[in-house]
């Protein structure tokens, strides 16, 4: 069997870590991980440091590109975020067999407030900026080259600390802190949210989809497979901290657990814990954005099945591993 060499960029990601332990799980692949801590730090928005350390590497067969620079406006989103995927493939090219591209449902406007779901690939686009569009737009022009795919996947469920867009890490540590508090377990999103139709995307599965696509061109949404609503799922989250619920209130995750440091020292002390208040509260922004989804957030994965991807995780089950995880690692308590 021929070798393959995959460039993973974002490998300290929820979703690149996890996409490069697959590689190295599935064999046959040569994998080099390109993140601020992976195998080969580079800067990706300066096109002279990417082409010194990238342009040296040979045989790279595939590039799955799951970088991200956060920015205050989706306009000020698109600059960079172009940039360090223009300058990454401009020093890989050559050589080059297949582009995989992480994307998500902002495609679709899901970001922006009610969109028509279920979303499907073919769906009509929405007035930009949208940095996920310039990216693909520019792998289509590239095309020809090598192939292309685009991954489409809803909130991606990980054990990655530290990653400002990890939502079981969010409700775990939530959960923990509530706990200590004696507490219940209050969701803290919109009204609406409590009853809006989602769907997650395991990490794993993730991976598993990613490397399945590079045999495939085109856009794929992937997810879970199965629907969930929060009235009927947050109980059950909060019965496996042993936590009784009460009623949604509203609240910001960022300002109340603003001040949680000190608690959750106290709490690593008792509980020997091995992470730091840093590296366990970095998504209570993207928590807060989640909650307050009012509007139902799903889409149609029957593309990818009609393709020949039919895995499936159910996602009730998917927090309680992760949390098991956490808990494994001494995460939480």
């Amino acid at each position: 069997m021929e070798r393959k060499t995959a460039l993973v960029a974002g490998a300290g990601g929820i979703i690149g870590k996890n996409l490069v332990d697959h590689l190295r799980a599935t064999g046959g692949w040569d994998v080099i991980g390109l993140s601020r801590r992976g195998d080969l730090a580079v800067d990706l928005l300066d096109a002279a440091d990417t082409r010194a350390k990238v342009g040296a590497l040979t045989g790279v067969t595939h590039l799955f590109y799951a970088a991200y620079q956060d920015r205050p406006t989706w306009a000020e989103l698109v600059p960079p975020n172009l940039a360090m995927l223009t300058n990454l493939v401009d020093a890989v090219a050559p050589g080059l067999q297949h582009i995989s591209l992480m994307q998500g449902y902002k495609v679709y406007g899901a970001h922006l407030g009610p969109f028509k779901t279920p979303a499907r690939e073919t769906d009509a686009g929405h007035m930009p900026p949208e940095f996920n569009v310039d990216q693909q737009q520019f792998l289509e022009r590239r095309a020809g080259e090598w192939t292309w795919s685009a991954i489409r996947p809803s909130v991606v469920g990980g054990t990655a600390l530290g990653n400002p867009m990890n939502l079981a890490l969010v409700i775990a540590v939530y959960a923990s802190i509530s706990k200590e508090l004696g507490l219940p377990l209050r969701f803290p999103g919109q009204p609406g949210a409590y009853d809006s139709l989602l769907e997650m995307t395991d990490a794993g599965l993730l991976a598993s989809a990613t490397v399945w696509a590079t045999g495939h061109e085109g856009a794929f949404n992937i997810a879970n497979g199965d629907l969930f609503r929060w009235r009927e799922l947050w109980p059950k989250l909060a019965a496996y901290f042993g936590l009784e619920v009460a009623p949604p209130l509203r609240m910001s995750l960022v300002d109340v657990m603003a001040d949680k440091g000190p608690l959750w020292t106290s709490m690593a002390a008792e509980y020997g814990l091995s992470a730091s208040y840093a590296d366990v509260s970095s998504s209570w922004a993207f928590g807060d954005f989640v909650f307050g989804w009012d509007y139902d957030m799903f889409a149609d994965t029957s593309k990818a099945r009609r393709a020949g991807f039919h895995e499936y995780v159910e996602t009730e089950q998917m927090f309680y591993r992760l949390f098991d995880d956490f808990r494994k690692a001494r995460v939480i308590p």
